[in-house]
């Protein structure tokens, strides 16, 4: 299920959208004004952002451009809703670094149907039906399962999301705060030693199979996952 985050001051416009695009199969994420989404976003990566132009704390065309100056978020499609029309107005949400602009009033419709133009123009649209494999190892994200040599293995979510992460990202050094900012989000609150423990887990559920060597620890540098190497390249 693909996540939208939805910042939108108006109460009785957030309802209407949100129950619209749950209907229509998205995980929505609520927020009233820029301080609220900028919260929203330190926890969770969603998967595209809709985004009013008036907010009472700040713009929508401010906070979108901080937005696209952060590393960890700049990739994340936008979409701004505002009942501003004019060409002018237009051109300064796209300059912003807006994927698409929307002028209210607009049906649920013409909005599902741009926010999946959207995610497919960026990539996001087959997320949720992706299935990665490494050798023997499989996993389907559309049934949340992962298997070995034909047997379903059992992981938490977290573990599930880190190999998710590794597998997608393979041969390559991956530090603690990356897979902390990645897997778990910007939250001040977990440590980086957080990332040791699950990453012992999802060796353990990985060595029945032999497949806990995928995951190869660099000392003092953090994880990489790497296939096609034993367990003597571990440094």
């Amino acid at each position: 299920m693909q996540t939208i985050l939805l910042v939108e001051d108006e109460d009785p416009i957030r309802r209407m959208i949100e129950f619209s695009l749950s209907k229509a199969g998205f995980k929505i994420i609520e927020a009233g004004n820029a301080h609220q989404a900028q919260l929203h976003l330190k926890n969770t990566k969603p998967d595209l952002i809709l985004m009013d132009w008036m907010l009472p704390d700040t713009t929508g065309v401010q906070l979108v451009r901080i937005i696209k100056r952060d590393g960890l978020t700049n990739t994340i499609p936008v979409i701004m809703l505002t009942a501003k029309t004019t060409e002018d107005d237009k051109i300064t949400g796209l300059n912003s670094g807006a994927d698409d602009y929307i002028t209210k009033p607009f049906s649920p419709k013409e909005l599902i149907a741009r926010i999946k133009a959207v995610l497919r123009r960026s990539g996001f649209d087959n997320l949720d039906d992706e299935i990665l494999t490494t050798q023997e190892l499989r996993l389907d994200m559309g049934s949340h399962r992962v298997t070995a040599k034909g047997t379903t293995i059992d992981l938490g979510p977290t573990e599930f999301r880190l190999l998710s992460f590794l597998m997608r990202n393979p041969n390559r050094v991956h530090s603690r705060q990356s897979l902390l900012d990645q897997v778990w989000g910007r939250n001040k609150y977990v440590e980086e030693r957080t990332v040791d423990v699950h990453i012992l887990r999802l060796r353990k559920a990985l060595s029945p199979w032999g497949y806990d060597y995928f995951i190869h620890t660099l000392r003092s540098v953090g994880y990489r996952f790497s296939p096609n190497l034993t367990n003597d390249n571990n440094i």
